[in-house]
């Protein structure tokens, strides 16, 4: 499977998140080519401010592999990484970020800062971004549509 395939897998995570009333962003990540974790948004459900996709879906991987290093991984994520999530796949020691919209307001992989480029950081991972971009964004900008009431004509 290619970026863009891995990046469909994690939108259907993100479509999960969104049936269940939370922020629609999926992840995923990928050993040796086999999906190993999965996560979608779930802070609202679980009372969890830290329950977004990237970590659940690094919690999911690490207890797969019986291990919270992750060396070798890819993390797909629909959304662009936020502060916390990015300090956490640094621990994880993931080595590539695969994500589709950029965040504007949270983003930590470059559109308002990129922790991930920070030489003073102890870990440094490849980042690429945009793939699938608009349909990523297209299902996060339906939904805030939907909470305030109006529809998106199509």
């Amino acid at each position: 499977m290619d970026d863009s395939e891995f990046m469909g897998l994690a939108l259907d995570l993100a479509r999960e998140a969104g049936a269940a009333g939370e922020v629609p962003v999926g992840a995923l990540i990928v050993w040796g080519g086999e999906v190993v974790g999965r996560g979608f948004n779930q802070p609202v459900g679980r009372h969890d401010p830290t329950a977004h996709a990237e970590i659940m879906a690094l919690r999911d991987a690490a207890t797969r592999l019986g291990n919270y290093r992750l060396p070798g991984c890819s993390l797909y994520v629909t959304l662009e990484p936020c502060a916390m999530c990015a300090g956490a796949i640094m621990h994880a020691r993931i080595d590539r970020i695969v994500f589709g919209a950029r965040d504007p307001k949270t983003g930590a992989a470059g559109s308002v800062i990129d922790l991930f480029a920070e030489s003073r950081l102890n870990h440094h991972a490849t980042i690429v971004g945009g793939v699938l971009a608009e349909e990523c964004g297209s299902l996060l900008s339906g939904f805030f549509s939907a909470r305030r009431g109006r529809t998106l004509v199509a």
